[in-house]
């Protein structure tokens, strides 16, 4: 931003644009749009009529918050299960209370998925629990004791790697899981039960659904039918998280 400042600043004097458009241009490659940059301006309370008398201080400001709007963060505190794990957790809560920080133990979850793929265990990511299945050796046992003492059962999230992602799509990034499904058939010639899922940004419509799935179906869309329900609605209906549709097509 700082870099790029004094030719911005001046191309708003020459061609009388405005900041907001200026900012969004130069940033557009970050994926800034000229909304953030108005929400940005609009919670500062700065002039941008004559952003040229800034200080430097209020350049950074507006630098910081345009990135925690558009790039939202979450700090994800690994190896909370080690020695000092817990103890740093509590102490970087305490010193960075604007942020989202998230505990979690990748080394665990990785031991669990991989203990899962050997049919060793059953275990759903995100859980704090697993199964047993199959006969294990004693160094195998002492390691599954071991996450399940100081990470499941002390951790409400489990290992959290799990929740860590859930957070990131579902709260910072605000999408939602809408489900295509036939509106009399929800298995599909498998017999699993709405066995894709897409996620979308928050107020999608049926087209922009429809469009997800391909562009010909976008294009020839004529409606959507709800699977719940069994209601038609239009292009511009707006989706709910956990949609289940059907598009019909010309």
């Amino acid at each position: 931003m700082k870099k790029a400042w004094y030719s911005l600043t001046r191309k708003l004097e020459i061609d009388h644009s405005q900041l907001h458009q200026q900012v969004a241009d130069q940033f557009s490659g970050l994926k800034v749009n000229e909304n953030m940059v108005k929400d940005t301006l609009r919670k500062l309370g700065y002039n941008a009529e004559h952003p040229t008398k800034w200080t430097e201080e209020q350049l950074y400001n507006f630098a910081r918050e345009l990135r925690i709007l558009s790039k939202p963060m979450i700090i994800a505190a690994n190896k909370v299960d080690t020695e000092k794990g817990k103890e740093n957790y509590n102490r970087i809560k305490e010193e960075l209370p604007q942020c989202l920080i998230m505990p979690c133990s990748a080394d665990s979850e990785l031991a669990l998925r991989e203990a899962a793929k050997a049919q060793l265990i059953d275990y759903i990511p995100g859980e704090r629990n697993f199964i047993i299945k199959k006969e294990l050796n004693e160094k195998q046992k002492e390691a599954l004791e071991k996450i399940k003492r100081n990470v499941l059962d002390i951790f409400q999230e489990g290992t959290g790697v799990q929740a860590i992602l859930n957070s990131a799509v579902f709260n910072l990034l605000k999408y939602i899981a809408i489900f295509p499904a036939g509106a009399h058939k929800l298995a599909d010639k498998n017999g699993n039960i709405l066995p894709d899922c897409f996620l979308l940004p928050e107020n999608s419509t049926a087209l922009d659904f429809a469009y997800k799935i391909h562009q010909d179906i976008g294009n020839n869309f004529v409606k959507a039918i709800d699977a719940k329900t069994k209601m038609a609605y239009g292009r511009d209906h707006k989706l709910k998280h956990r949609d289940a549709l059907e598009i019909m097509t010309k």
